[in-house]
């Protein structure tokens, strides 16, 4: 009889550990990441009476086991905000590098760059600037920024009306880079020429003239579309016209092709009274001398004071020319046509000693799969989009994740990279896990070391950013549970309270 009371109160004691778990899992419905437990029981045995058979003390609490069934997801605005769909858990280290692995995904950015959780424990993965990128440690962004991209190609969809009358020009400026990120300014002058559908251009970096352009004009067919490149020629110079000695002993060099963009002759004359020369072309108006020497002749066509065509004298006698001699170069901008290529742009050195370009030389896609559209159609001429492939350096600006774990950082500049990666654990034993309070697990003997990998790969499951995984307490089980627990712990006590009346009526045998 004695056996029944002490079976009674053990019921009482195991559905009293019962109400703890579940009131437990309860009271954490609302907690992120948490793990709901459950309670096992087992039967106590105490001895064997005749025939064999036993009789039982009662029963014991087993064990409380975590279940890991995934809970349901929350969606966040914040990018670091992070849940697991599938297993593997989080590691995070606190301050004294101490490991623990967790469900709950909260994330944020600390003070010094270090992507934290609610504790202020540091989340662990791979960083891509600045250290090792396959060493696990604390993901930080503290040093993070878009490193510059010097300009090596750039692109033009424009429009230049088929209509506009020679000589008139339209201008083309876009932002480039060199290799620190400095901003420059290329400009591109398309001119007009006197030929139907035929323009001239060159271009220019701060105001400063290409040093050399493969080519220097296109023509637009009667459709408007680009059809011709071309690079313009010109005959060689005719020496002296008059009595003089001198002459040309080599045909012009022409330093800047894409001015000359008219046919036309251009004439230089002899002034012997001030051992100079003048220069006239009713095509090239604004053409001027810059630099006169007894052995050369620099000239600038467009006036804006840059060095287009180069001429070398030479001759016998002390005095090469003669008052009023001439020499005159004939010009033929439509010489040379090619099918549209993609046109070699070459700059001067920058005095920053930064570079542009590729060694200096910016590529035009003018005729490649990802060139814009260049028209010649009878309408304003305007343009519709510019393209380059530099920029400057930039600081990060947003961040987002991607399923595999990547922090992806969004720049200043534009640019978009991969910052970090987040890496998961799991455990062979992950029911060997310690609980060690504010969603936090540590490993143990038990649970076997933490198997480390990306997201997505080896069985680890796969990110959800803007989410947060919340509790898989079951409130309907849960309160089932509640409801046997009650009544198993009224059973126990009434077992308890019988024994006891039974005990009494032995007590009354006596009397």
């Amino acid at each position: 009889m004695g056996s029944s009371l002490f079976a009674g109160i053990s019921g009482l004691n195991a559905s009293s550990k019962q109400m703890d778990v579940i009131g437990n899992n309860i009271a954490n419905v609302n907690t992120m990441g948490y793990r709901s437990a459950k309670i096992y029981f087992g039967d106590i045995l105490s001895r064997s009476i005749a025939g064999g058979s036993q009789v039982g003390r009662g029963v014991s609490v087993s064990s409380v086991s975590t279940q890991f069934a995934p809970g349901s997801f929350e969606t966040t605005a914040n990018a670091t905000d992070l849940a697991i769909n599938g297993d593997g858990f989080f590691m995070v280290n606190d301050n004294d590098g101490g490991r623990y692995y967790t469900r709950a995904g909260a994330f944020h950015l600390d003070s010094d760059g270090n992507m934290v959780d609610v504790n202020n424990y540091k989340v662990q993965g791979y960083n891509f600037f600045g250290g090792d990128p396959n060493t696990i440690t604390d993901i930080s962004l503290q040093n993070v920024q878009s490193a510059p991209s010097a300009t090596t190609t750039v692109s033009f969809g424009l429009n230049l009306d088929g209509e506009t009358a020679t000589g008139n020009t339209f201008n083309a400026a876009q932002t480039i880079y060199d290799s620190l990120g400095a901003e420059h300014t290329m400009k591109t002058t398309f001119q007009k020429t006197e030929e139907s559908g035929f323009w001239s251009f060159q271009a220019y970096l701060d105001d400063i003239e290409t040093t050399s352009q493969t080519y220097s004009g296109f023509k637009f067919d009667s459709d408007g579309a680009l059809e011709k490149l071309y690079d313009p020629t010109a005959a060689a110079a005719v020496g002296a016209t008059n009595t003089g000695t001198g002459s040309v002993t080599t045909p012009p060099v022409y330093d800047n092709q894409g001015q000359l963009y008219q046919d036309g002759d251009v004439t230089l004359t002899y002034v012997a009274a001030g051992d100079s020369w003048t220069i006239s072309s009713p095509e090239y108006t604004n053409a001027t001398v810059t630099t006169a020497s007894a052995t050369s002749l620099t000239i600038d066509l467009d006036g804006e004071g840059g060095k287009d065509m180069t001429l070398t004298l030479g001759g016998t006698g002390s005095i090469l020319y003669d008052n009023n001699d001439t020499i005159t170069v004939t010009v033929n901008q439509s010489a040379t046509e090619v099918d549209p290529v993609d046109v070699s742009l070459t700059f001067p050195a920058l005095i920053s000693g930064a570079t542009i370009g590729d060694s200096g030389v910016i590529t035009w896609d003018l005729a490649g799969d990802s060139a814009e559209m260049m028209t010649g159609y009878a309408s304003v001429s305007a343009v519709q989009s510019l393209t380059s492939d530099g920029y400057s350096s930039g600081i990060l600006k947003n961040l987002s994740v991607t399923q595999d774990g990547i922090l992806s950082g969004f720049f200043t500049n534009g640019q978009t990279a991969g910052v970090g990666q987040v890496v998961l654990a799991d455990f062979s034993n992950p029911w060997g896990l310690k609980r060690m309070g504010n969603n936090l697990f540590s490993g143990t003997i038990t649970s076997g070391s933490a198997i480390q990998n990306i997201p997505g790969s080896a069985g680890m499951g796969d990110i959800n950013p803007n989410s947060l995984e919340m509790s898989n307490t079951d409130i309907a089980t849960e309160f089932i549970n509640m409801i046997t627990a009650q009544r198993a712990y009224q059973a126990s006590a009434k077992v308890v309270t019988t024994t006891d009346a039974m005990m009494s009526e032995l007590m009354n045998i006596k009397r």
